[in-house]
């Protein structure tokens, strides 16, 4: 229900006007309109057209009720497929002509204002009053473009004004080793932050060194987890607690990051929530400055003055920076 939940969510506060459903005319002697099957089929017709409800669910509707908006009715509507049910509630006009979805949401409690970041490496100020956080993929490509616009670039122009972390969402289906990448990185930011980071920098910018020529996945492992142990040996590690990590391989954690990416409607990486604002792909360094930007002032705090292009450096992050 994924796909049909975010469909919905998007319009879940405008109204839908349409002039085909009741503009025949009801008999007025009719004790329930929506015993009509014209109008029953066409509010269907209309939920499935505008909220692309794929074809496989079943669609149900519930009994008409009094709304509390004046002059609509409330209208429950169930899709379903197997044993998945999910439903949502409607406002249909008293002259049935008119459709409607209204729902109400809790400012205090916004849950992109409110991800989990406990114990994930950090970079930047910890004390920043704006967080960075993006879910990340070490082998997706348009994820290794975003870093490196994010590092250095967006860290060198907002310095301590900004933290910056990194949450898990590896996409198992299209990319083979992005979960072994995901928890090899958990088991090095769990002794040291740098050394996470200097893991993170080093797989995006030498993912198709980790591929190979020949896409052996064992292969891949195995690069994997010597690039991890070597970055515990730059950073002074505990190599047998780092060792028995790598081999467990326990993918928990990831899984958790994984979910929860998918219950604020992330479905591809790489996605930054700054302070909550979603972007959505590998968006130009500009576009992610305005937001940051936007949020600073929200926070009270001045963001610094557009860069020339002369102070825009590219580089790449060598292993263990």
């Amino acid at each position: 229900m994924r796909l049909i939940s975010n469909r919905l969510a998007w319009f879940s506060v405008v109204a839908i006007v349409a002039a085909t459903v009741g503009c025949k005319a009801q008999d007025a002697g009719a004790k329930d309109p929506m015993n009509d099957p014209a109008l029953r089929r066409r509010i269907e017709v209309l939920v499935r057209s505008q909220f692309s409800v794929p074809p496989e669910y079943d669609f149900t509707m519930g009994e008409r009720k009094p709304g509390a908006v004046p002059g609509y009715d409330s209208l429950s509507v169930t899709l379903s497929r197997g044993a998945r049910t999910n439903s949502f509630d409607f406002l249909i006009s008293t002259d049935n002509k008119s459709l409607a979805r209204l729902q109400t949401f809790d400012l205090a409690q916004i849950p992109s204002q409110n991800i989990a970041v406990d114990s994930r490496p950090i970079r930047g100020n910890p004390a920043a009053k704006v967080t960075v956080i993006n879910y990340d993929d070490l082998e997706c490509p348009y994820c290794a473009r975003m870093h490196q616009s994010l590092f250095p670039d967006t860290l060198e122009r907002y310095k301590d004004k900004v933290r910056f972390i990194y949450k898990d969402d590896p996409l198992v289906e299209i990319h083979p080793w992005a979960m072994h990448a995901a928890v090899d990185s958990n088991c090095i930011g769990d002794q040291n932050q740098k050394a996470y980071w200097g893991y993170v920098d080093y797989l995006h910018a030498h993912g198709q060194d980790v591929t190979g020529e020949d896409r052996n996945l064992q292969k891949s492992f195995g690069v994997l987890d010597k690039i991890a142990r070597e970055q515990g040996k730059i950073f002074n590690l505990d190599a047998t607690r780092l060792d028995a990590c790598l081999q467990k391989q326990d993918e928990a954690t990831v899984r958790t990051s994984m979910k929860e990416a998918e219950s604020l409607g992330v479905d591809g990486t790489p996605s930054l929530f700054i302070e909550g604002e979603h972007l959505y792909g590998a968006v130009p360094s500009e576009q992610v400055w305005m937001v940051i930007d936007r949020a600073l002032r929200a926070a009270g705090v001045e963001p610094p003055p557009p860069p020339t292009p002369a102070t825009q450096p590219v580089s790449t992050p060598p292993l263990g920076q």
